[in-house]
């Protein structure tokens, strides 16, 4: 999926707003941007994730978590999720979850 497709589905369900290609290329690439809700919101409705699970990510790589924040909630279905083959996750969630495995693979 290109940043312009992304940007295209993904749209924040309650303001309509989405970001634009070259802010998906931004986070694609780790460079600075802000995490706002509207683009938790947003990213969550384009890899058609629960938003919670969105944020835990983002709060994940963001600030990071303690090791009895994984346990429950939020935090611990996202661990689940990319490191248990994608259970309960869409083909969208799964493919950014195999790109990240494999840059993470990468020297």
């Amino acid at each position: 999926m290109s940043t312009r497709d992304f940007a295209a589905v993904a749209i924040d369900p309650e303001s309509g707003w989405g970001p634009g290609k070259s802010l998906v290329g931004k986070i694609i690439a780790g460079q600075g941007y802000t995490v706002t809700p509207k683009l938790v919101s947003a990213i969550a409705a384009g890899l058609e994730l629960p938003r919670e699970i969105v944020a835990a990510a983002a709060h994940m790589q963001t600030i990071g978590y303690a090791a009895e924040e994984l346990t429950t909630g939020p935090p611990a279905v996202l661990i689940r999720t990319l490191s248990a083959g994608g259970e309960g996750a869409g083909p969208k969630a799964l493919a950014v979850a195999e790109r990240w495995d494999a840059e993470a693979e990468q020297p």
